[in-house]
């Protein structure tokens, strides 16, 4: 059973908001636009924003934490959620999962996939370090990339109170950490990758097994 982890200040707007925060925000919905869904989960919502900004576009999503103060639409645990199988086309969770400890998250990853019938999308912390670079070129426009840190050493991840663990900490490789997911779901890795204005957040979208 998950516990409370932050308290409804933690997303205070000028101290989590920030434009790197709004650059993942916008890959959210681009994803879930993208897959055509008619039913979105989304698991740890925060304040809703993402739930908000779907609906301006005609996109519903439902919302399940156990957080009553952040009123979601189901106050549950996400290791044991009620629905039946299949019960919406996409579960998605952006940047959650590291907030317990591993072997939770892949309770909780299993549960999402159970429950979703197509699509599962979710983003995590990845703690290798890149530099994100803004190039403008006349008569095409801004061109974002990113380049990796050279030099850098892999660090051991220590709890601070938020994440119990990262992608690509000690321990946790990408490779493993893609490995033991699709593990716990009958699932499919259609493609990851790092947002380029906010190189911290990787994102996976998988596609359940028919």
């Amino acid at each position: 059973m998950q516990k409370k982890q932050v308290n409804k200040e933690h997303y205070r707007f000028n101290k989590y908001m920030h434009k790197r925060r709004w650059a993942s925000i916008w890959h959210q919905i681009d994803e879930i636009t993208k897959l055509d869904a008619s039913s979105v989960l989304e698991v740890g919502p925060g304040l809703g924003v993402f739930k908000a900004m779907c609906e301006v576009f005609g996109i519903s999503v439902k919302t399940l934490d156990i957080a009553d103060d952040l009123s979601p639409d189901f106050i549950a645990s996400a290791d044991q959620m009620p629905f039946d199988g299949n019960a919406f086309d996409v579960v998605c969770a952006f940047q959650m999962l590291e907030h317990v400890p591993f072997e939770s998250s892949l309770k909780i990853f299993s549960e999402m996939c159970r429950v979703a019938k197509k699509y599962v999308v979710i983003s995590l912390p990845d703690a290798a370090q890149y530099w994100p670079y803004l190039i403008y070129i006349p008569k095409i426009g801004d061109c974002r990339f990113i380049v990796k840190k050279p030099f850098t050493i892999q660090s051991t991840h220590k709890y601070d109170g938020q994440h119990y663990w990262e992608v690509n900490k000690k321990g946790y490789d990408e490779s493993y950490v893609e490995k033991m997911l699709l593990g716990s779901g009958q699932v499919t890795l259609n493609k990851t990758y790092r947002v380029k204005e906010n190189p911290y957040h990787r994102f996976y979208i998988f596609e359940k097994n028919r």
